[in-house]
């Protein structure tokens, strides 16, 4: 189940649309989607996250905590709806499909992928292309 905590008042979000695609991406990565809490917050709160759990001093889109069991995905995504606003501008992206990759891409790290090397990150990417694809 997806559980959404939105402080930022961003309404596009169809959560049963969410749901039924990161459970499809579960599953095809031979994983179950079990309880995934997304918050939706702003810079300064992600910030604030990033300091005190991980002490890292920098803004970033996501920061996931793996409350992962065995092949069952759960967990916590927090996301900087601010960071996910300017990199979809960066990338000249509608802002549902930016939300959208920073999703799944927290959903692979759940599941296990990494981002650390450039061989990682290129399978990320392909992954979360794959998996938009998905939606389409």
């Amino acid at each position: 189940m997806l559980f959404l905590n939105n402080e930022v008042g961003y309404e596009s979000f169809d959560v049963a649309v969410v749901e039924k695609w990161l459970s499809n991406v579960c599953s095809r990565e031979s994983h179950h989607f079990g309880e995934v809490g997304v918050f939706l917050v702003d810079d300064e709160t992600l910030l604030e996250v990033n300091r005190q759990y991980l002490d890292h001093d920098y803004y970033t889109d996501i920061i996931t905590f793996d409350h992962c069991y065995k092949n069952i995905v759960t967990g916590e995504l927090w996301i900087s709806i601010e960071r996910v606003k300017d990199n979809a501008n960066l990338n000249d992206v509608a802002l549902d499909v930016e939300l959208n990759r920073v999703l799944v891409h927290g959903v692979l790290h759940l599941i296990g992928y990494g981002d650390a090397s450039l061989s990682e990150k290129e399978l990320m990417r392909l992954k979360e292309n794959t998996y938009l694809e998905l939606l389409n």
